[in-house]
């Protein structure tokens, strides 16, 4: 049922009350910076750079010693999900706020954007602190998901001495889901059509690339000036800064760099559990996928995987990952 206009005033005095709130108290970090994650980061990413690796090169360098990489930034003070607190149980402002357009039937949410910023280099020994604000929340927006509003949460991050290294807002938008279109008449007497999966957004940097795996290729990115491969694909090659840009295609075989299994929160359109995978082409690249076909009990780093070109049954493809046998 949606708001009467009555309801809907009042819901929106009680979302005002929660800009500029923080979140909770600030969270530090449980570990200084350090350098084997850092060099963990870097494995993960790809990021060979010897500032973030190599000490002698770092300490001839401006930086003068090891430093973080900046994207690290949020991770010096995330922790694992509690799996044993519920989704209904908030514990700070944040999740209040989310419950409270739950309950008033804005129960879609998906992040939109998010941005960063960094203030200086992080070195091994700082410590690092978030405090998180909520910053804004949006009028009633109609979006193409449905109603609803965007939150905008912004993170300051603070050193050792309490001041600032970096920031951070991440937007999301809390919406009441659009209705589903209804399905052909059947015998049955019609029935609602069945959700299918978010579709990704596609530019003129990427549509190429899925235009390809709708021909059942899996492509990989070449640079036609150097060689060098690059995913996902991106306007200019990273290593020469050349444009001139081509694709090659995947043998599909690769390993398991790491993955996590996705039980909550489910969405319409998708079979969980979710086994989403960073995977090791042998071409050189990862690319993140998910892996079916198996128990996700079964799966393990290091474990080989073979592509093949997955059909919705709306029609869309899209790259799975299954074990090879």
């Amino acid at each position: 049922m949606p708001l009467t206009p009555e309801q809907k005033k009042e819901l929106e005095a009680q979302l005002e009350t929660f800009v500029g709130k923080p979140i909770g108290p600030a969270k530090a970090g449980r570990d200084a910076v350090n350098e084997p994650m850092i060099r963990s980061w870097c494995d993960a990413m790809g990021d060979a750079n010897p500032a973030y690796l190599d000490p002698a090169a770092a300490k001839d360098s401006v930086h003068g010693g090891i430093v973080a990489p900046p994207a690290m930034l949020q991770a010096w003070t995330m922790i694992g999900w509690d799996m044993h607190r519920g989704y209904d149980e908030p514990t700070n402002e944040e999740q209040r706020l989310h419950k409270l357009l739950t309950d008033n039937g804005y129960t879609g949410v998906v992040g939109t954007n998010t941005a960063q910023g960094y203030t200086r280099y992080l070195r091994p020994g700082d410590t690092v602190t978030a405090e998180t604000v909520i910053e804004s929340i949006s009028e009633e927006k109609a979006t193409a998901l449905g109603i609803g509003y965007f939150i905008v949460t912004r993170t300051t991050f603070s050193d050792q001495d309490a001041e600032e290294v970096g920031w951070m807002t991440f937007r999301v938008l809390k919406y009441i889901p659009a209705q589903q279109p209804q399905a052909a008449a059947s015998d049955a007497g019609g029935a609602p059509a069945v959700p299918g999966r978010i579709r990704p957004p596609m530019g003129h940097d990427n549509a190429w690339w899925w235009n390809a795996v709708a021909d059942g290729i899996l492509p990989i990115q070449t640079c036609n000036a150097c060689g060098a491969h690059h995913h996902p694909p991106r306007p200019m090659c990273g290593e020469c800064r050349s444009m001139d840009l081509g694709f090659i295609e995947s043998t599909g075989q690769g390993t398991v760099h790491t993955f996590t299994v996705i039980r909550h929160p489910q969405f319409p359109g998708y079979d969980f559990p979710i086994l989403a995978a960073l995977i090791d082409l042998e071409e050189g690249v990862r690319i993140v996928s998910n892996v079916v076909g198996c128990d996700p009990g079964d799966v393990h780093i290091g474990m080989a995987v073979e592509a093949f070109i997955h059909e919705d049954e709306d029609g869309f493809k899209l790259p799975l990952f299954r074990p090879v046998k």
